[in-house]
């Protein structure tokens, strides 16, 4: 069962109903189960860590739509293979399949999004692995929660810094042809804000660099700080 100190009753305003309820929040997040039990292993992360060879840790990438994040996550993916890495990436789209299907792109649901997908990568890293994120997060709270979820030094934040307008030039899957035509909405960057980290890790200019020196940066960073 968590801490003492990991379980504290607030008061939470509940999106859905539009209420004020009271509640216990468990580990920083809402816990409406009760009579739930956290269950102890016998293998523990360092355990998983020693047979992995690396630490594991949470490569959070974030930037405007077309920015490149998912080329950068595939290609990290792979080259932390090939070096023998147990590495996976959680690419928003993909996850919006599955997991995250029943959520629309309202702000509310982009919000419980990021707090789905926040709360996997905590526990991915938390066994050994290394996941790496591939969504726009636009949102500088919803980043600074996903990064509070995790013990210092797990969660990396890489902004894709890449200006809107070569975004645009780019327009991989036509999405902002269709904002800026008003079929879609609340679209970042056309008509809803992208809030730039202020405290990233690792900062890549994908509209300048190629994405081998783009994942080359972030690899440095990974043994810099011991990861790998």
């Amino acid at each position: 069962m968590p801490k003492d100190d990991e379980i504290t009753w607030v008061m939470c305003y509940n999106h859905q109903s539009r209420l004020i309820v009271g509640d216990f929040v468990v580990g920083g997040t809402m816990q409406k189960a009760k009579n739930v039990y956290w269950q102890h292993g016998r293998i523990t992360r360092q355990d998983r860590e020693r047979l992995n060879g690396h630490k594991g840790a949470t490569i959070w990438l974030t930037g405007l739509s077309g920015s490149g994040k998912t080329t950068v996550a595939v290609m990290l993916e792979e080259r932390l293979y090939q070096r023998g890495c147990r590495a996976i990436v959680l690419d928003g789209d993909n996850v919006r399949h599955g997991l995250n299907k029943d959520l629309s792109f309202s702000r509310d649901d982009r919000e419980e999004n990021i707090r789905r997908i926040s709360e996997l990568a905590k526990l991915l890293t938390t066994k050994g692995i290394i996941s790496i994120t591939a969504f726009i997060s636009p949102y500088t709270t919803d980043r600074h929660n996903a990064r509070a979820l995790q013990e210092k030094g797990d969660f990396i934040e890489v902004y894709l810094n890449c200006p809107l307008t070569e975004c645009e030039r780019r327009d991989p899957k036509g999405l902002y042809k269709r904002a800026r035509a008003g079929e879609l909405k609340e679209f970042t960057g056309v008509d809803d804000p992208y809030e730039v980290p202020d405290d990233a890790e690792v900062i890549i200019d994908t509209w300048r660099d190629e994405p081998d020196a783009c994942v080359d940066k972030i690899i440095k960073y990974l043994e810099d700080n011991g990861i790998l």
